[in-house]
């Protein structure tokens, strides 16, 4: 006979209500054996339990838990997020349990976790380093019971219970604390006090009612938005995911981004992630809601913390070693100009210590990009970027955004980029650091590599780098026009299926610009036109700037033929790539290039379609003069001159700051933009989207990667006046681009 047949069997159960208990007895009677009696059941909370744990006989021990499904007819709108609030659908009060078993009797079901004998569960206490039986008992009872709910109640209920338990009742976790004690110098019964401290900070309590709770609010709070999402890779998502955990990477754009990605997970059966996020955001209420449906709390600085850094890689390695999915943003906040920022690499280091001290054969890194046609919060932002304080998050804060989604906003677009796996790109090399940063800049160019062209940007993308001019919808159309013929040469991605040649897609993308306000219309005269609202330009080029990684190649091969007509090119190949590189060494801490090689191969591309013959015809400037001059399109300066512009603003203003004296980076920000501002005023500079401090700072990054910001340095003033000269060149070039675009324009309002 079976072991597990003739094996004396002790069904643990848990607290629960009257008529759970009846529900629990009367399924308990229908297994009697053949002599009648119930079968033995043990409240794991009573002290009878301590008894089994010592028995010797090594019963089989079955954990039991009475369960309801949750309703399938949801209600809508805030009616839901009432319920949710009010009611805990997973586990209903007994008024509504004495309901559910009236009306709907199939929804309340008992189950039974994976049974185990007791000297299985002691030999596996034993391997972990020894604690308390019954301790371990009822946590593996649970944890059982969490998987058998899951194939009821789907993926999205997966949770992890009793984790600092779990953690810190091993030999390693004790093992561990010693070690970092006498490298610290510190008392163990310290170090493991201020890391219990930090693991109950950090590590998300979950429970499913909150998970519960956590969707609604999500539907409520995103509700301005209809959801497209990429399945193209989801396949091979839920394939990969089935041995390894996956860690999804996602642009940032804005608060909702988890309430974004969560359902377009859930809805195509992927778990539940853990998503790292900062304590600045765990207010009430949505901290303790949010911290028991998945979100791990982080503080934002803790450089000289080494047990909290221990603590966040331990718990990161558990998670993985459970084969949890992660989650977090890589730039490490909200983008403030719409494209992707520089990637942190805190986390992602944590993540690979953690991944390399684990059991785990691999994890995988999946890029996602997240996109918005509208977003509500890009006015505050642009309004952060001209020098106002940012708005400090909070309960009033929350009313208010809460409030600014009742209206539609449009489309939010989820694509998922080709994942990664973190042990071939760790093992790439032997320094973990290095391996680590090209790791987060990979990952940066797999999101851009997905993130789509939407009509939206590239209406954005007419109306800058054109000055304050309005524009007639003939004008629209010819700037617009020669650009979807070059996406579509290009073979770019565009969102859901959105065809960019239809003219009616342009008109909605028109329309919701206008509803927004970013757009006004002036229909008084004798053609309709229209412009950018008064103080707008920040908010346009957000927009504008998630498709802008497409089109930057494109623009630094308009300026290598305005430099090839300005002077003559003695090797067309040598003299074009040094110009390319001069660029591209400018604007390295603004865009993501590839290698060397691949930034080559592109520059031809963009090239051989403006010119199939460039390589012949370099030599000659009027050739490349004319080029330029009779092409369809000229981005340069639509993508280029605002982040030149701004860089000469740096560079002018470090000419003025004296090089014997401490620098102030906080004043000097201040003072460029009161500089930028004087210039806009003077029409020095094309449009407001310059003055902006995102864009100095990243300036001020270049400054100090040239040498030319710290005080004292050899030669300080001479190489900042040439940093100065380089950019201006730059500027002028991108300028004369931005006159023979206007020039063709004019011929437009001629005909």
């Amino acid at each position: 006979m079976d072991e597990q047949t003739t094996r004396p069997r002790v069904y643990l159960i848990e607290s629960m209500s009257d008529i759970e208990e009846t529900t629990l007895r009367a399924w308990l009677e229908r297994q009697s054996g053949s002599d009648g009696h119930e079968p033995q059941a043990v409240r794991v909370s009573a002290d009878e339990f301590a008894d089994v744990c010592r028995r010797e006989d090594d019963p089989l021990l079955v954990p039991l838990r009475v369960v309801w499904r949750p309703r399938t007819d949801q209600p809508d709108g805030m009616q839901r997020v009432r319920e949710s609030l009010l009611r805990d659908p997973l586990h209903p009060g007994p008024g509504m349990q004495r309901r559910i078993l009236r009306r709907e009797p199939a929804r309340c079901e008992v189950i039974e976790g994976d049974p185990a004998p007791l000297s299985d569960l002691r030999r596996r206490l034993a391997e972990k380093g020894g604690g308390s039986l019954p301790d371990f008992v009822r946590r593996q009872a649970a944890l059982t019971l969490e998987r058998a709910e899951r194939s009821l109640l789907g993926t999205q209920y997966k949770v992890s219970r009793f984790v600092v338990d779990e953690m810190t009742d091993t030999s390693r976790f004790h093992t561990g604390i010693h070690e970092l004690a006498a490298r610290l110098d510190l008392p163990a019964a310290l170090v493991e006090r201020r890391a219990r401290g930090a693991l109950d900070e950090m590590v998300a309590a979950q429970s499913r009612r909150a998970i519960a709770v956590w969707d609604q609010l999500g539907r409520y709070f995103s509700r301005a938005y209809r959801l497209d999402v990429d399945t193209s890779r989801l396949d091979e998502l839920r394939e990969l995911n089935k041995e390894h955990s996956l860690v999804f990477l996602p642009s940032h754009r804005s608060y909702l981004d988890p309430l974004v990605l969560r359902p377009a997970l859930l809805a195509n059966d992927l778990p539940l992630n853990h998503v790292m996020g900062g304590l600045n955001v765990s207010f009430w209420p949505i901290g303790p809601i949010s911290k028991r449906s998945g979100t791990v709390f982080i503080r934002r600085k803790f450089d000289d913390d080494e047990i909290y850094k221990w603590s966040l890689r331990e718990y990161m390695r558990y998670l993985l070693t459970k084969r949890f999915n992660l989650e977090w943003y890589i730039e490490g906040g909200r983008s403030r100009t719409g494209k992707l920022r520089p990637p942190r690499f805190g986390l992602l280091t944590y993540l690979a210590k953690a991944f390399q001290s684990s059991s785990m054969s691999d994890v995988y890194l999946i890029p996602v990009s997240l996109t918005y046609d509208q977003l509500y919060e890009v006015g505050a932002m642009a309004a952060e970027a001209h020098g106002e304080a940012k708005t400090k998050e909070g309960l009033r804060w929350l009313v208010g955004y809460v409030r600014a989604q009742g209206q539609r906003h449009g489309v939010a677009h989820v694509n998922f980029g080709r994942p990664m796996s973190l042990a071939e790109y760790l093992g790439q090399g032997d320094d973990l650091r290095l391996a680590v940063q090209k790791t987060a800049f990979e990952v940066s160019h797999r999101i851009n590599e997905v993130t789509p062209v939407t009509a939206t940007s590239l209406v954005m993308l007419a109306f800058l780098g054109i000055e304050d001019r309005a524009l007639t919808v003939s004008e629209l159309r010819a700037i617009l026009g020669p650009l979807v013929d070059y996406i579509t040469v290009r073979r770019l991605p565009t969102a859901g299926d959105v065809d960019l040649t239809n003219p009616e897609v342009i008109r909605t993308a028109l329309r919701t610009h206008l509803d927004s306000g970013v757009l006004r219309c002036f229909d008084r005269g004798s053609e309709r036109v229209f412009y950018l609202g008064r103080d707008q330009h920040l908010v346009a080029a957000f927009y504008r700037n998630n498709t802008i990684h497409f089109l930057v190649m494109r623009a630094i091969a308009e300026m290598v033929l305005r430099a090839a007509a300005d002077q003559p090119f003695g090797n067309p190949l040598e003299d074009g790539w040094d110009e390319a590189l001069r660029i591209r060494d400018l604007l390295k801490f603004e865009f993501f290039f590839s290698d060397k090689d691949a930034f080559r191969d592109q520059l031809r591309t963009e090239l051989e379609i403006i010119d199939p013959l460039w390589r012949e015809n370099m030599r000659d400037p009027a050739h490349a003069e004319k080029l330029l001059s009779t092409a369809p399109i000229h981005l340069a300066h639509r993508v280029l001159q605002p982040f030149l512009e701004a860089y000469a603003v740096v560079s002018d203003q470090l000419l003025r700051t004296p090089t014997d004296e401490k620098f102030d980076e906080k004043a000097f920000l201040t003072e460029c933009l009161s500089l930028a501002e004087q210039r806009r005023l003077r029409q020095q500079i094309g449009s407001r989207e310059s003055i902006s401090a995102e864009l100095f700072t990243t300036a001020l990054k270049l400054a100090r990667n040239r040498g030319v910001v710290e005080p004292n340095a050899q030669n300080l003033e001479g190489r900042r006046i040439e940093f100065d000269a380089e950019i201006r060149t730059q500027v002028d070039r991108v300028l004369r681009i931005r006159t023979l675009a206007h020039d063709t324009l004019d011929q437009v309002v001629g005909e």
